[in-house]
Order: structure tokens, then C-alpha cells, then sequence
């Protein structure tokens, strides 16, 4: 599942400290106070809160599910169930972009072909951390048939990782969809981090992009640069999901293209509506529907954007890291619970 290291473009710059203590506000919203929210398609964000409001296991949440798939009306049905409660924990909005990966592989070895995807070890939890990225890279796993396929370039797979999930393309032309399994234990190190740390770019100068080519610039350091992240992802097949639908997230089902979003569960139920004002150069004002999460999605105010799969997406997502606010529709009983003096 995406939920993933799923934050690949938060995750390869350098990262402000946040203090541990916040104070959490509920502030309940009326929906004039959203911007945009009369010019949004309601329905198609209804079609895929349907797809996971059976999963919320939340009391108050089954009458509205049920409610959800009698609905022709997205708008009415949002309004008459939902009211939306902006949560703020002190710390600054920042909205950021993620995709599905797409590399080139094969399901045998060959000369093209010779960096392994990994299934989960049986073994990997046993002693908490397992072998680093650079002790697997250097075949502590190889002859254990582990294998799912191999793949073409070591830098793409890297950063299918730091996602999570991705696909495979076959020189068939067919398809391999893979998901997260586990990883070793290790905790991510940030790359773009280390970049900055050895005087090569200056911070504000790193991407997932910048990154790519200097590793291709300079393979032997770049792979050694690679390796700086001890973290390594494993992987288990999930080609039952069609190519043509999105990969799965954090509630097991397909994400949608420009309608799901990863968050904090600490704060917003898997699930859950949320509306979105994104600012930046290419803003969004959307109702999205919280399907996902990630590593580095920590946060009232923070979210991860599902661009969709392959490069153009990847671009797309790479561009995006911006403020602006979120704002989750919670069930009525919910949203009046929480701060009744602010119910109008």
C-alpha cells in the first residue's frame, strides 16, 4: 500500500524540526466558508468516498455509507450528513504531490535486468533490523528465491520505493503491479539531505529529479549516495488490481487520480472527506477523500496528493509543495461534539 514512504518529493529535501507539544483546535466551518466548494464536481468525489466509507469502522459512520450509495446528488449528500471542522495543530499547511512509479523490468536475469525486486524475508522481523539497503544491494538475499522480477535501472527502483508501490513494465508490454510488504527496520535517510550536507546543492536547489541526475551523472558515487538511506522496501504482487486502476492505499483499495489524498490518522479518519484549498502556482480547491497515508505525512494541516501513475504524473507531483488549508467533513454528531460553542 501507498502508505508508503508514500511523501517522495517531502521526502528528499531537507525537513523542519516540529515541536512535540501542540495544541489542537476544532474550529466548525459553514460551507460558504470554503472557497470554491459551489464550483466542485460533489458527485465524483462521492464515487470515491463510496469506495472505502464501508471500511470506516468508526460508530455513526454505517447510516452514512449506506446513505452514500442511495445518493444521485454529491453536493446535497455532503451537506446534509457532513459539517467541516478545520483542525489545526500550530504547525504551518504544507500540501505536497505523490505518484505511482512505472519502471522497466523483466520476470528473469539477464545482463538489462539484474536488480532484483525483493518479497518480504520470513526472517526480516526477527531481530527488529535487518540487513541495510547497501548489504541487500550487494546480495545478502540473493539465492533465496525471493525474487518477484528484476528491474533495468537501480535509480528508478529507488525512488519506486520511497513510494512503495509502483508497476513494472514488462518487455511484453504487460504489467507487474507491485505494493508495500515491509521493510527492514531501518529508518529512511533523507538523500537529498546528504546532497546538501556535502556542499553539492544548496537546499532549496534539491528534487527527486535533481537527485536522479546527478546519481546518473556519477553512478558509482550516486549508488554509494543511494545507500546512504539504510531503509530498503519490500515488495508483494498486486496485479489482481487492473492496470487501469490506481494502486492501493492504507484502506486496501484503489486510490484515485487527483481525488485522494494521504494524511495523518492521528488527526483525520481514514475515510473521511476533506476539503482542499491548495495555494501555489497551479491551486486546487477540491473535495478529496482521505484514502491513504505516509511516512512523512505528519500533521492537522498536511497532505500528500495522489497525481496518478508514470512520468508525466511524477512531474506533475514533483512541482507540488504548497500551503493553503484542509478542512474535514465530519458526520454532524461528530463535527457539533466538538466545539459546541463554535456551532452557530
Amino acid at each position: 500500500m501507498i502508505i508508503r514512504f508514500a511523501a517522495l518529493f517531502l521526502m528528499v529535501v531537507l525537513m523542519t524540526s516540529q515541536s512535540a507539544a501542540k495544541t489542537i483546535r476544532h474550529s466548525v466551518l459553514n460551507y460558504s466558508e470554503l472557497a470554491g466548494w459551489k464550483e466542485d464536481d460533489h458527485t465524483a468525489a462521492l464515487h470515491v468516498f463510496r469506495k472505502t466509507c464501508p471500511l470506516i469502522r468508526q460508530d455513526g459512520w454505517s447510516p452514512i455509507c449506506a446513505a452514500a450509495f442511495d445518493a444521485r446528488d454529491g453536493r446535497t449528500f455532503f451537506e446534509l450528513f457532513f459539517r467541516p471542522v478545520l483542525i489545526e495543530d500550530g504547525s504551518n499547511p504544507l500540501f505536497t504531490g505523490y505518484f505511482e512509479p512505472e519502471v522497466k523490468g523483466s520476470l528473469n536475469y539477464s545482463e538489462r535486468y539484474k536488480y532484483p525486486v525483493y518479497k518480504n524475508p520470513p526472517n526480516s522481523k526477527v531481530s527488529g533490523r535487518y540487513f541495510t539497503r547497501a548489504q541487500i544491494m550487494a546480495g545478502k538475499l540473493r539465492g533465496r528465491d525471493l525474487e518477484i522480477a528484476w528491474v533495468e535501472d537501480p535509480v528508478d527502483f529507488f525512488f519506486l520505493q520511497v513510494q512503495g508501490s509502483g508497476r513494472i513494465k514488462l518487455p511484453s508490454g504487460d504489467y507487474i503491479r507491485i505494493g508495500y510488504a515491509g521493510s527492514n527496520g531501518h529508518p529512511y535517510r533523507s538523500v537529498g539531505q546528504e546532497l546538501v550536507r556535502r556542499g553539492i546543492y544548496q537546499e532549496h536547489q534539491v528534487s527527486a529529479q535533481v537527485i536522479r541526475n546527478w546519481v546518473g551523472r556519477n553512478l558509482k558515487q550516486g549508488l554509494a549516495l543511494l545507500n546512504h538511506n539504510k531503509s530498503y522496501v519490500f515488495f508483494r504482487e498486486v496485479s489482481h488490481i487492473p492496470a487501469h486502476l490506481g494502486p492501493l492505499g492504507a484502506m486496501n483499495r484503489s486510490i484515485t487520480q487527483g481525488r485522494s489524498i494521504a494524511v495523518d490518522p492521528k488527526f483525520v479518519t481514514l475515510g473521511a472527506p476533506v476539503w482542499l484549498e491548495k495555494g501555489g502556482p497551479e491551486p486546487i480547491h477540491r473535495l478529496m477523500i482521505a484514502q491513504d497515508t505516509g511516512s512523512a505525512i505528519k500533521g492537522a494541516q498536511r497532505a500528500d496528493l495522489f497525481m496518478g501513475t508514470g512520468d508525466v504524473s511524477g512531474r506533475t507531483a514533483g512541482r507540488m509543495r504548497d500551503g493553503g488549508r484542509m478542512v474535514v467533513l465530519l458526520p454532524v454528531q461528530y463535527a457539533f461534539g466538538m466545539t459546541p460553542e463554535a456551532v452557530k
